[in-house]
């Protein structure tokens, strides 16, 4: 029998065996800590504006360097550099051999999609003169909308797009995008970024469902997704059909709160499906009625280190939050690392310095540990 003692020992090294923090990763966290309320009058949730301001624009949301390699077929042979351009149309034109999801580094929730086939090729070509939109896969999984769409244009050259004025990456070149799902349109958390290296000329989207609306979204629908790219007059119509893929969902609300002699903080609800974890948890001062503007950003740099039962950490993804009373209430979402998740351990921690998803022992607060049984 193993000695329980060494169990925190093995559980941090099994943390540290996924991969490093990738710059969808980092941009979306850096959105996070800019987005909330300055003040306790702004009590409305503030939604991640997951883009750098150069790049605003509306009914966009923006983020960089999901690193997605070839799918099973013909990985070797894009990954060698000898393919030609016909040949790489043509072997895109084949179906797949086991999904591009699967090969996700970022965000271990879409790589589970691939690896236990909850993914739906979709096969949809949208056009315009010489330029066109191949929407390859998509995934949903009742929280996350996402689907890959390969990109073909004269102007388009292993991921550099030439916009007129300037050589850009494709992903720069987005200029804006709509998301509408069944005659409704998203305000939020709406995100791309590039496929990564082994597929430069492809973009992966994906859509969170706003916690209010996940009860009265249908398990099938059809979104219409709007796309300009710079340089070209036309707006885009991509019609991309989703299909909830898992029905594993674990839905609970502990409402559990641990305090020290300052905070208390509480996770009210978890839901995790095999692909994306929600978690809404809060952090406020004791004995405090109104926060002033130091407590708030004392606050501010709070956040939730999520960890599953094999002491894996959840990549962070996105979030929301809002100022309310005494504490800060997080809503957040994360990568789910598998499918048979037994519980959840939650650790708030303080940022210091520049932002590392790589929590060290040193920022956690101690003695507010929370286990959250799933199952």
């Amino acid at each position: 029998m193993s000695n329980p003692f060494n169990l925190d020992q093995k559980l941090k090294e099994q943390a540290k065996e996924r991969p490093a923090m990738s710059e969808i990763v980092r941009n979306r966290i850096d959105a996070t800590l800019k987005s909330l309320p300055e003040s306790p009058d702004s009590m409305n949730v503030e939604r991640i504006p997951a883009q750098h301001a150069r790049h605003v624009h509306k009914g966009l949301r923006r983020t960089a360097g999901a690193v997605v390699a070839a799918g099973v077929l013909g990985v070797m042979v894009f990954a060698s550099g000898f393919v030609s351009p016909a040949m790489a149309d043509s072997l895109r034109n084949i179906p797949l051999v086991g999904s591009l999801f699967s090969s996700i580094e970022a965000d271990m929730g879409l790589r589970n999609a691939g690896n236990e086939g909850l993914a739906t090729p979709v096969n949809r070509s949208f056009a315009y003169q010489d330029v066109k939109f191949k929407v390859l896969e998509a995934v949903y999984d009742g929280t996350r909308a996402a689907f890959l769409v390969h990109v073909t244009a004269p102007n388009l050259n292993q991921g550099m797009y030439d916009n007129g004025k300037d050589i850009v990456k494709l992903s720069s070149g987005v200029e804006s995008v709509f998301f509408d799902m069944n005659g409704s349109p998203q305000n939020g958390g709406l995100f791309y970024s590039s496929a990564g290296a082994n597929e430069p000329d492809t973009l992966l989207f994906e859509q969170v469902i706003p916690s209010n609306q996940t009860g009265a979204t249908p398990d099938q629908f059809d979104a219409k997704v709007k796309l300009t790219l710079q340089g070209i007059d036309h707006e885009f119509e991509l019609t991309v059909p989703f299909t909830k893929s898992t029905t594993d969902t674990y839905n609970v609300q502990p409402n559990m709160s641990v305090k020290n002699d300052l905070l208390t903080a509480t996770v009210a609800k978890a839901e995790v499906t095999p692909i994306t974890t929600r978690l809404t948890a809060s952090i406020g001062f004791n004995g405090k009625e109104v926060l002033t503007a130091k407590e708030e950003e004392q606050l501010r740099k709070i956040r939730f280190a999520v960890y599953d039962d094999q002491g894996r950490q959840l990549t962070a993804l996105s979030g929301e939050g809002m100022y309310e009373a005494n504490q800060l209430t997080l809503e957040s979402i994360y990568a789910t690392t598998s499918k048979d998740v037994r519980y959840l351990v939650v650790k708030p921690f303080e940022i210091k310095g520049d932002f590392s998803e790589e929590v060290k022992d040193n920022q956690f607060i101690k003695g507010m540990e929370m286990r959250i049984q799933l199952q």
